[in-house]
């Protein structure tokens, strides 16, 4: 192997920029995950999945503060996601992780916003799950449990979304004999918005598509998406594997509230043309910004 060959699959440092953006990223994450925590859900007994649900249930039964749980509990996974995910990954964790602490200690004093279980639920569900979204979106995690999922999912036919689900069942099974079992389900319904959350922050609030079509019209279904929907094309050469013809075939990135003017255009053209849409979490580079249209 090159000299060349080496240096271009080595990892490269970020820029300063960018580690800077990344660590005030991260660290309004972090805040904002506490101030779910103990604004909204702690003082009102619901509780989180995952370590943190853990955290918070060993922090009311002993009378400790819960940034240390947070803290001390989270420890071995960051290892773990040093091993799997690689030092940047764990620096950015452990890094979130302590400022998580901190603040939910410095918050602990202060009262509940609201005492409306309800409104807590929903409110303090929202607050958290943005905080996290914000810490997956630059490269680090505030809970071990997404870690180990990770782990575990190499040895057994599960996905990851699965394992951590039927981790937090139990977790979150155990709220009921902690509290009561309606602070159970509240905290069930607190995990669901969190999620919710998480995948809007990471997936961005404008939701993409991409967008395959194969059609003996390609030309024209393609000047039709530039002219109505102002969105650019591409256009790839394909051919069929069992007949042999040669296709062109149309790739476009559009929004979700464009996915149906997409389909009339594509159905009034030629109703019989291949498409294929998929959600995709980020665009970048290109020219995916959308043109004029008049």
């Amino acid at each position: 192997m090159t000299e060349i060959t080496k240096t271009n699959i080595q990892h490269r440092k970020l820029p300063l920029s960018k580690v800077i953006l990344r660590v005030i990223a991260i660290t309004i994450g972090a805040i904002l995950m506490a101030t779910g925590l103990e604004i909204f859900l702690v003082p009102n007994h619901v509780i989180d999945g995952g370590i943190t649900g853990i955290s918070i249930m060993l922090a009311h039964i002993s009378g400790w503060k819960l940034g240390l749980f947070l803290f001390i509990l989270n420890l071995p996974f960051v290892y773990l996601g040093y091993k799997q995910l690689g030092k940047t990954f764990a620096f950015s964790t452990i890094y979130g992780i302590i400022v998580l602490s901190i603040f939910t200690s410095f918050f602990h004093p202060i009262p509940p916003f609201t005492e409306d279980i309800l409104l807590a639920t929903v409110f303090g569900g929202m607050i958290l799950g943005i905080g996290v979204g914000l810490v997956i979106r630059n490269g680090g995690a505030l809970d071990g449990t997404e870690i180990l999922a990770l782990v575990i999912t190499k040895k057994v036919p599960f996905s990851v979304g699965q394992i951590i689900m039927f981790i937090n069942v139990f977790i979150l099974a155990a709220a009921g004999f902690v509290f009561t079992w309606d602070r159970a389900m509240y905290s069930l319904l607190a995990y669901v918005i969190a999620m919710k959350a998480i995948d809007t922050v990471v997936a961005g609030l404008e939701e993409s598509k991409s967008v395959w079509i194969i059609s003996d019209e390609a030309e024209e279904i393609g000047n039709a998406v530039n002219a109505r929907l102002g969105r650019g094309v591409t256009y790839l050469n394909g051919e069929g594997a069992y007949t042999g013809d040669n296709k062109k075939v149309i790739f476009s990135i559009i929004t979700r509230l464009e996915e149906s003017k997409l389909t009339t255009i594509v159905e009034e053209i030629d109703p019989s043309a291949f498409l294929a849409i998929a959600d995709i979490s980020e665009v970048r580079g290109g020219r995916f910004k959308k043109r004029d249209i008049h």
